[in-house]
């Protein structure tokens, strides 16, 4: 198993976020998890991620026990993470910003999954053309590229990767959606939380479907497809 999440128990304060929270992703997969606003998915990145301490569970990556771990320690496992919020560094130049991304501050160019500019350039050419602007000169759709390109430069083999069509236009939506599934075809397995449903099932080998805290669903795209009731249940307003 390339990553397992096993009765993750997860806490803010008094309020049980995640119940027991378990799922997988096999090497080289997108897996999608899905649901309404509010249900827990941004929390079970954070988890994996250790910027939220889960109180109890299992996460398991490449066979060592990440569970617990700090954010830097998960990211020297190879795990990379995607922010919602993007945290681009408004005041560095685009080449900066992706700079820091890089693991001890050098490229390990021995390393095939390691991501040089070149790589990044090829994958986003839009950045190529603004890598001397800074950040906060670019567009939504460019600063989307930017966090995922930063995460790539740390060589994960893991993406963690948190609403990242939120916001943007259709034109910029359909991009970022070509960028992940390349980023998956060079090797980088993808975990998802997305809330545009077209562009999640389009990406993903299988889905996880949140309710309060809790997977109510788990299957292929096509057995999502084949099932309006869990839809219903679990993705519409």
């Amino acid at each position: 198993m390339f990553l397992e999440i096993k009765d993750l128990n997860t806490y803010y304060g008094p309020s049980h976020v995640l119940q027991g929270i378990s799922l997988n992703v096999e090497q080289e997969e997108i897996v999608a998890l899905l649901g309404r606003n509010g249900m827990g998915k941004s929390t079970t990145l954070k988890s994996v991620m250790g910027m939220v301490k889960p109180k109890s569970g299992k996460v398991i990556f490449q066979g060592a026990n990440i569970f617990g771990k700090p954010p830097h320690k998960v990211s020297m496992a190879g795990i990379g993470y995607v922010p919602e919020e993007r945290r681009i560094f408004p005041n560095l130049t685009v080449e900066d910003n992706l700079r820091i991304g890089v693991k001890g501050g050098v490229v390990d160019e021995s390393n095939p999954k390691a991501w040089t500019l070149e790589k990044i350039y090829e994958v986003f050419p839009s950045l190529k053309k603004r890598r001397d602007n800074k950040g906060a000169n670019l567009s939504g759709g460019e600063q989307q590229m930017l966090a995922i390109g930063r995460a790539l430069m740390g060589a994960p083999s893991l993406l963690l990767v948190d609403e990242p069509t939120e916001g943007l236009a259709p034109i910029i939506v359909d991009a970022v959606r070509d960028v992940l599934e390349e980023i998956n075809k060079r090797g980088v397995s993808i975990l998802l939380v997305e809330h545009n449903l077209e562009v999640a099932m389009s990406l993903a080998h299988r889905v996880y479907l949140m309710g309060k805290a809790h997977i109510g669903f788990v299957g292929t795209v096509q057995e999502l497809d084949a099932n309006p009731e869990a839809r219903a249940q679990y993705l519409e307003v």
